[in-house]
This record gives C-alpha cells, sequence and structure tokens, in this order.
C-alpha cells in the first residue's frame, strides 16, 4: 500500500491564511504592524533566494519586512554593530540572519548576539534552554514546522517511538526535545542517530515516526523502515537527477504510512513558522 504523502506545500498555504488574519487583527487592535529584519551577508546564491522568499510570504501575509545587506568581506564587528541597532530599534520584532556567514566571521557569536526575544529563529541559547525545559518563548522553524504537520495530519506521537537520524543544533537537536515534551506533537520515546551512532539501520527500524535531517541523498532505504511508520525528510540535496531528499522516496513511500516529498514537504513549513514567530515576538513586544 502506498503512503500517504503529507503536502507540506498545502498545509503552509493553509496556516499561511490563518496567519493573516490574526496579523491584520493585531495591527488593527494595537496599531503595530510585526517586522522582520533580514540579514543577508555576501552573494550567496542559495541564500539570496530564501532570503527573497521569505520576503514574499512576509508580504503575502501583512508583515513588514527589512532586507539588510552587508558586503562578503563585511568584518564580525560590522554586523555585530548593525544587530546593537537592531536590538534597540522597538519597530523591529524579529531578526534573522541568513546562514551560511563568511568564514571571518563566528557564527555563535553572532546568534547570541540577538535579543531572545526578536531571536525568532529560536538559536540563542536564552531560546534554546527554554525550550529544553518545556516552556518556549519561540520554536525553531524547521522542528516547528514538522510537529504541526504531525498535529495536523492526526499522526500520533505520544508513546511512540521516535528516530532522528543528525543531531545538528538547527534540526536534530530541537527536534527531540519537542517530540520528548509533554503535550500534543510530544510525549514520544526519542532516539537521535549521529556519525558515531553504530547500525543506524535497526534503530530507524523500531521507529514509528522516522525524521531524516542528515543531509545525505536519499540514505534512508525502504530496508530501513518499520511498514506502515511516518517518514519525514528534511534533506534536500542537489544531484545529477535534481532535488533529492535524505529519503529513497520512490522505495521507502511503498512501505511506509506516511512520509513527505522533496520538495513540497517541509521546506515550505520552515518560512511559515518563521512567519508565526515574528507575530509572537510582535505580540510579546506589546504586552511587556
Amino acid at each position: 500500500m502506498t503512503a500517504l504523502i503529507l503536502d507540506g506545500k498545502a498545509l503552509a498555504e493553509q496556516i499561511r491564511a490563518e496567519l493573516k488574519e490574526q496579523v491584520a487583527t493585531f495591527s488593527a487592535e494595537t496599531g503595530v504592524v510585526p517586522c522582520l529584519a533580514v540579514i543577508l551577508v555576501g552573494n550567496n546564491a542559495a541564500s539570496e533566494i530564501y532570503v527573497r522568499n521569505k520576503q514574499q510570504a512576509c508580504e503575502k501575509i501583512g508583515v513588514k519586512s527589512e532586507m539588510y545587506r552587508l558586503a562578503e568581506t563585511a568584518s564580525e564587528t560590522e554586523l555585530l554593530t548593525l544587530f546593537e541597532t537592531l536590538n534597540r530599534n522597538d519597530a523591529v520584532h524579529g531578526i534573522l540572519v541568513q546562514l551560511p556567514l563568511p568564514k571571518q566571521i563566528d557564527e555563535q557569536n553572532v546568534l547570541d548576539a540577538i535579543v531572545p526575544q526578536k531571536d525568532v529563529d529560536a538559536f540563542h541559547c536564552d531560546n534554546v534552554g527554554r525550550i529544553s525545559q518545556g516552556r518556549p518563548r519561540f520554536l525553531p522553524c524547521t522542528p516547528y514546522g514538522i510537529q504541526e504537520l504531525l498535529i495536523r495530519n492526526n499522526i500520533a506521537t505520544a508513546g511512540k517511538r521516535a528516530a532522528i537520524i543528525g543531531r545538528s543544533n538547527i534540526v536534530g537537536k530541537p527536534m527531540a526535545a519537542l517530540l520528548m515534551q509533554k503535550g500534543l506533537g510530544g510525549d514520544a520515546t526519542v532516539t537521535v542517530c549521529h556519525s558515531r551512532t553504530p547500525d543506524v539501520a535497526a534503530i530507524a527500524r523500531q521507529a514509528d515516526v522516522l525524521i531524516a535531517a542528515i543531509g545525505r541523498a536519499k540514505f534512508i532505504t525502504a530496508d530501513m523502515v518499520k511498514p506502515g511508520a511516518t517518514v519525514i525528510d528534511v534533506g534536500m540535496n542537489r544531484t545529477e537527477e535534481g532535488l533529492v531528499g535524505d529519503v529513497d522516496f520512490a522505495a521507502v513511500k511503498e512501505i511506509a504510512g506516511a512520509i513527505t516529498p522533496v520538495p513540497g514537504g517541509v521546506g515550505p513549513l520552515t518560512v511559515t513558522m518563521l512567519l508565526r514567530n515574528t507575530l509572537t515576538a510582535a505580540k510579546l513586544f506589546k504586552n511587556r
């Protein structure tokens, strides 16, 4: 039996329609327009596309987007000075710096320089700590989108085994934290696999929910998937055959109960949850 295809693009459009109404109501009641500042350093082609998509998404739901460009040769001091200005600007509610950054800039120093109340990517150590304690201010956009995808498709996580392939700070670690929390979209028993994990396939085969975020094309094969499992593919790998995920989609969809495609799965939800975080940031500012 072929798996249910989890359409992240359609869900993203649904959530954005909801957000558009929420932004309009918030702005009408408070006179405040949520504002996201996006910083791009250098001329990375992929980053240019991502930033443009974020700006267009903001415009469509009524969120103001401000773009700040710095040269490829910009120093860390220049970037931190810009953050100081944006941190003090009450008209800016969310700050996002597009990664990766040029090698002369320490990424962690930069992420820590954003005040936690404007850290809509949820990368600041304060926000990471809050997530681990189950009292988040914001949730990291990709894990947030995955959790929303599971909830809205009525995919149970409580009491289920979840395996996450990859332990990055952006996806793997926060995803594990969300799935372990009490409540809707949580209460799972979670295993995180990484480059030092022996027999990843054996662990993957036990998972009711399998999340691949390793950055290796078609790493998850059909023999690594439990029949009927939900498979979430976070990977985006450019190959000779085009854009493919970390999952061998054609083979795995014949084994899994539900699966996300690439593209059109997790990706659209990542930007959508950034928009939700920006609205949340504006609300927090207004209620402080």
